[in-house]
């Protein structure tokens, strides 16, 4: 087998690492199925599945399997996000490199997630603050997150397992989850970035003198994350 051990971008690397050996994975939206083929490739995982809402990602994912003669350890699958799956299908299943709006909209109405013998790994291209919301307040916890900067941009990963957790967070934890336990510079960077994001939108709203409820709750959110920075 062709080792893709090179293939992969500083994102997908990082969400390569929350991958334990022995894993088998499904990558949902896999589009050129470079993460399952990697893992499998190098050895991590035994087999993956591969899955993606059309022929078209597809295609890219079957060009590259075939390459690196994986085709009889990776599952190729037209999958509308989990709608094909169960919970035997694989003991890690991975959303990564689409929005977390889409995420939360893939997970919300598929109630065999909550198995406390399934992992899930996340990395969100953007509203992260809306999958670790989703997930927090379905039961959820979040056991590890990390960060990177890959060309130019910081991207962040977190793994999660349903545990029925009933624990409070701060108001601040789904935009900077378990970033602070972190010392490297693309989590102080995500947390900065997330601190602006939310301070312009408080500004603009006071600015507008609306929505005063929701002014007061982003000052209560920055608050919070100033004690980080």
């Amino acid at each position: 087998m062709e080792t893709l051990r090179t293939k992969l971008s500083d994102r997908l690397q990082m969400v390569a690492s929350f991958v334990n050996k022995g894993d088998v994975i499904a990558d949902i939206g896999t589009d050129h199925a470079y993460l399952p083929a990697y893992l499998v490739s190098n050895k991590i995982c035994p087999k993956a599945i591969a899955s993606d809402i059309g022929t078209g990602p597809l295609k890219n994912a079957e060009k590259i399997v075939f390459r690196a003669n994986l085709h009889q350890h990776i599952k190729l699958m037209i999958s509308d996000g989990l709608e094909k799956y169960s919970p035997d299908n694989a003991d890690v299943f991975i959303f990564a490199g689409m929005g977390g709006t889409l995420i939360v909209k893939l997970l919300e109405n598929i109630d065999w997630i909550k198995n406390n013998e399934k992992r899930f790994i996340f990395q969100p291209m953007s509203h992260s603050e809306d999958v670790i919301s989703f997930l927090i307040n379905n039961g959820f916890e979040i056991e590890e997150e990390k960060s990177c900067f890959d060309s130019g941009r910081c991207y962040i990963a977190f793994s999660a397992r349903y545990t029925q957790t009933s624990k409070k967070y701060d108001e601040c934890f789904p935009y900077i989850g378990l970033l602070p336990n972190n010392s490297d510079e693309s989590s102080k960077h995500f947390i900065s970035k997330q601190y602006n994001h939310l301070k312009k939108r408080a500004d603009a709203l006071n600015c507008a003198n609306i929505n005063l409820s929701e002014q007061k709750e982003i000052r209560k959110i920055l608050s919070q994350i100033e004690n980080y920075l």
